[in-house]
């Protein structure tokens, strides 16, 4: 078989290639095996990634052992958590694309074959899954799994909690020193991804619902002896797929066979279905871009309209993590329930060579024979604070099976007929703003309420805090765009304050920067066109009103169009200071000035803006 690697493994041209290699460890047997590139999202800085560095050398044992050469390299990664609420979230989005050119330089300056991706949060799973469409080799996905939820003793209740519950207690004025002390201790007691319905955990739902890993990638925690054998399947798997493709010819293993327009049809009906991040929408455009599908925002809109919500975790609903929604079958069961619905499509093929609806079927715990599908969603967290991987092996008693009631639903019992995620426009988002809708208080479906204007995520704090922003507000954040920012830092610190302050069911907050699956509340985000290009939001006062229609998809700033447009005339004027925070002192460095020139709207995923970068090009072409 003609493998990619082939130049530089073999010929006479090559001699000093193969030495190179050799002085790796490559051996003579192994040349003209394909070379397995593990892409290892590996960093002491991520609870999500901190126990990957042993998983690369378990990748590599199976890989070599199924007939492969494992090479591996590593990535940056960075802990959204740890970034919140300060300016290095500026970095956070901005990763995404770095994360992405790392995995393309390696994969072709030698030329790999192909790639296993161990990756977990954030930015890290779109970003590999960006990379993977560039290279279009044949690649598997497989995380590091997410967290065991915590317990936390409170006022005489036993609560089960997770990271964001660190802020809700710690911005509740009536807690006291102890109990802050005491839910930090508990709310992330094992290595993983936080266990609620974030990002991270919603683009691992993601990876496996596209098809690009296997079963129970998105939901076995990061503890269970179960994900060890994940690992070890996976590294199997790659191997086949690189001999299928180069030695048989079939493309259906290539990542944009898998993630076509259906493919990431399926993926954005999943997100819907779940209640995913809002983000994940910025990654589905960026990776669409990528495996040239022809995906955009209205395709989300269309979805999230007749895709009914199955689904409800953290922080959508009290204390239901991803463990429960894996004892309820996982990805693989919401997939199966859309099959039946209609809403998805069963022909796309998957890693495994198998199409989803056979994938679905296979997988099914609702039938009694399906007895490893059922073995495979038993896994359950062991509840004993632990950062290392595949450290405890329990099992849940009984599978949660109802689809009535139960954590995952079928369409005729769903939370709500449409999806968990809801896209708005009006004059004040006319390209569109999204809002996790999964996560927002019936209360607040409809509400009309006076603007507070914030040109910055710690100007919205400061007020939030001091008492300025009432029940009947609306907070505007503005400047926090892909090119106001820049970086499109996420809101999770301002909307949970919000919360603590008992304003989570009274007021709401629009921004054109992002928020954080944990988000909840009238949280609307990704306001296009942002402050920083033009956009209404940049006009918007204090005082002005502005109502939210969340079933009839609008945004609309009660302000006249003639008024509007003595606004724009009087921020023009203003030359080189118009459209930009008038108050708002930030130092920005050269790399984040660097991906704010490049970004394109958040509208259009945030990713490098391609009609951009050819203006550029013909800029330097005339001189």
């Amino acid at each position: 078989m003609k493998l990619r690697s082939d130049k530089v493994t073999v010929g006479a041209m090559n001699t000093g290639a193969r030495a190179l290699w050799r002085a790796t460890g490559t051996t003579t047997e192994e040349f003209g095996r394909p070379i397995i590139g593990i892409a290892n999202s590996f960093t002491e800085m991520v609870p999500g990634h901190v126990h990957l560095q042993a998983l690369g050398r378990l990748v590599a044992k199976e890989i070599r052992a199924a007939g492969g050469v494992p090479k591996e390299f590593n990535t940056i990664a960075v802990d959204d958590g740890i970034a919140m609420g300060h300016e290095g979230m500026m970095y956070s989005l901005p990763s995404r694309e770095l994360i992405a050119d790392a995995c393309e330089y390696m994969a072709n300056a030698h030329a790999i074959d192909a790639m296993i991706c161990l990756s977990n949060c954030d930015k890290i799973t779109p970003a590999m899954l960006m990379a993977a469409n560039r290279l279009n080799i044949p690649t598997i996905f497989v995380s590091g799994g997410p967290m065991e939820s915590g317990k936390f003793d409170f006022r005489g209740q036993t609560k089960r909690v997770d990271a964001i519950d660190t802020i809700y207690v710690a911005g509740d004025p009536t807690a006291t020193q102890a109990e802050i002390d005491a839910v930090e201790e508990a709310a992330c007691p094992t290595c993983g991804s936080c266990a609620l319905m974030g990002t991270a955990n919603s683009m691992n739902c993601l990876t496996e619902a596209l098809g690009m890993a296997l079963p129970g990638n998105g939901t076995i925690v990061a503890t269970h002896t179960d994900r060890e054998d994940l690992f070890r399947k996976a590294a199997q798997r790659i191997v086949r797929m690189a001999e299928a493709y180069y030695r048989d010819g079939d493309d259906s293993v290539l990542p944009r066979a898998i993630c076509t327009r259906e493919g990431l049809e399926n993926a954005v009906r999943m997100t819907m279905a779940i209640g995913g991040s809002t983000n994940t929408i910025l990654h589905l455009l960026a990776v669409a871009q990528e495996s040239g599908a022809d995906l955009t925002i209205d395709d989300f809109d269309r979805s999230s309209r007749d895709t009914p919500c199955l689904c409800k975790v953290s922080p959508s609903a009290h204390e239901v993590f991803i463990e429960d929604m894996h004892r309820a079958g996982g990805v693989m069961a919401v997939a199966h329930e859309l099959l039946k619905a209609g809403k998805y499509h069963g022909t796309v093929p998957t890693v495994l060579g198998q199409p989803v609806a056979q994938y679905c079927a296979e997988w099914d715990i609702t039938n009694p024979a399906n007895e490893t599908a059922r073995t495979l969603f038993s896994a359950g967290p062991g509840g004993v604070r632990s950062l290392r991987a595949f450290s405890q092996s329990s099992r849940f008693k009984e599978l949660d099976t109802n689809r009535e009631t139960g954590v995952i639903r079928s369409a005729d019992h769903a939370f709500t007929n449409d999806g968990g995620l809801a896209v708005l426009r009006g004059n004040l988002a006319p390209d569109s703003c999204v809002v996790k809708s999964a996560g927002v208080p019936d209360v607040l479906w409809n509400f009309t309420g006076t603007a507070i204007v914030c040109e910055s995520m710690e100007e919205a704090l400061e007020k939030i805090q001091n008492g300025t922003v009432q029940a009947g507000h609306v907070v505007v954040i503005r400047y926090e765009g892909p090119r106001g920012g820049p970086g499109m830092r996420e809101m999770l610190t301002p909307t949970g304050m919000m919360k603590a302050m008992g304003l989570g069911d009274k007021a709401a907050l629009i921004t054109d920067g992002r928020f954080s699956g944990a988000t909840s509340g009238l949280s609307v985000g990704h306001v296009s066109p942002e402050a920083a290009s033009g956009g209404v939001i940049a006009l918007v006062q204090d005082g002005d009103v502005i109502a939210f229609d969340i079933p009839g998809r609008s945004v609309h700033l009660d302000v006249s169009d003639a008024e509007l447009q003595r606004r724009r005339d009087e921020m023009n004027a203003r030359g080189d200071k118009a459209w930009k925070p008038a108050t708002r002192q930030r130092a920005v460095s050269t790399a984040l000035r660097v991906y704010g020139l490049m970004a394109a709207s958040a509208d259009k995923g945030g990713a490098r803006d391609l009609d951009r970068l050819a203006r550029l090009e013909q800029l330097s072409a005339e001189g």
